[in-house]
């Protein structure tokens, strides 16, 4: 049944079979190859509709809208409805081919999106006298939202303000002013898109977990060391016992009481633990990779799975991750839905190898490996028995084949 449900050819209506294969394409392990491709060939006419109804279900606008199963003629459509939610359509931005900013730019929808617009300036197939068309649209947009809401002169604020860190309540309103300052200062236009996107797209997961603390899937001192992290009772340095001056040391003494005590320097993890959950989701997303190696583990799923859409992420950090007992199975599972990550056969290769991988995604990933690696993983134990025993049969089969030809 399942599989007839993925060549859609369930007796239900054309909306309810699309509904049932874009489900059955994000998560179903089995048969999901098989539903994406119905899906790809899917009747144009009713692909339409779906596309174009603000009642479809927002899972199935999200999987018609993402880059990697979008099809061409639907787009128009999709930019229009309301329901697509403005994060999908930020990252639709990031990526546009030239086909695709076109339609974009044809839409009244986007036209009034200043952080699609925002997101559009910085895409390399974007012409010259387009960009300077869209710099105009997006500071005439951003100065009428500034008058209406806060009659501040800057028309970049409300942008900004998306992208601060929950935490910087906790501080006066002149220090969250400079703090957004810097913050757009150092941060690239695309970095911004990307984290305001993902803030939008993640709301209710964010405010459900409320002000949860870093708390590392396998434990901090295990992985890092105890040598890692300073001995310190506090962060100012220890006061100098008292020592009697003399009269003529006496006046240096005093300017020097004035002076401020020295703070600690604090490593990364310390950084981390000062963060509640919307600050470590931005740190995933702009930070380094020292930072990003740390909240790959983070027990909060939403901050975890935020190191993934990082711009700087490199195929090198996804590697090790895919090999990682101490991240959560959501990581695990979400790397094999980004087609970058599975263009790389060690990330493929690890996913596999790994004990921590889910027992149905590592089956199916495993007719991708070559006989070398099934012949390996045939023989470690850390796998479970499921496992080993289906990599030892793939390997005979595959062997069998190369000895025939």
């Amino acid at each position: 049944m399942m599989q007839f449900a993925a060549r859609g050819a369930l007796q239900v209506s054309a909306a309810e079979n699309i509904e049932i294969l874009v489900h059955l394409a994000r998560h179903n392990k089995v048969f999901g190859e098989l539903a994406r491709m119905t899906l790809a060939g899917w009747d144009e006419k009713s692909s339409l509709v779906a596309a174009a109804d603000p009642q479809t279900p927002a899972e199935v606008l999200e999987y018609l809208i993402s880059p990697d199963n979008l099809r061409p003629k639907l787009l128009p459509a999709l930019l229009e409805n309301p329901s697509v939610r403005e994060g999908q359509l930020v990252k639709l931005a990031i990526g546009a081919s030239r086909d695709t900013i076109d339609a974009m730019l044809k839409s009244a929808r986007i036209r009034s999106l200043s952080s699609v617009l925002q997101t559009l300036k910085s895409n390399p197939y974007l012409k010259k006298e387009e960009a300077e068309e869209l710099a105009k649209l997006a500071v005439a947009d951003a100065g009428s939202a500034t008058a209406v809401e806060d009659d501040e002169p800057d028309p970049d604020g409300p942008v900004i303000a998306q992208a601060l860190p929950s935490s910087a309540d906790t501080v006066d309103s002149a220090e969250t002013a400079e703090t957004s300052d810097h913050t757009a200062d150092a941060t690239a236009p695309e970095d911004e898109a990307v984290i305001s996107s993902y803030l939008q797209e993640h709301a209710d997961d964010i405010a459900a977990e409320g002000e949860k603390p870093f708390q590392a899937i396998g434990g901090i001192v295990d992985l890092l060391g105890e040598n890692y992290f300073p001995v310190t009772q506090s962060a100012e340095a220890p006061a100098p016992e008292p020592v009697a001056p003399t009269p003529a040391a006496a006046p240096r003494t005093a300017a020097a009481s004035k002076k401020p005590q020295v703070v600690v320097r604090e490593n990364a993890l310390q950084k981390i633990n000062r963060l509640d959950v919307k600050g470590r989701i931005q740190l995933a997303l702009k930070g380094n990779k020292e930072e990003r190696s740390l909240l790959i583990r983070d027990g909060t799923k939403v901050v975890a799975l935020a190191v993934l859409e990082a711009p700087k992420l490199s195929d090198g950090e996804v590697e090790k991750f895919a090999s990682q007992k101490n991240v959560l199975e959501a990581v695990l599972r979400q790397i094999p839905l980004k087609r970058r990550f599975m263009k790389n056969y060690i990330v493929v290769r690890n996913l596999v190898a790994n004990p921590r991988t889910p027992l149905d995604l590592g089956l199916g990933l495993m007719k991708h490996l070559l006989s070398a690696d099934l012949k390996n993983i045939s023989g470690n134990k850390d796998v479970s028995e499921t496992v080993r025993k289906l990599a030892m049969k793939m390997y005979k089969q595959k062997e069998e084949q190369a000895n025939k030809k």
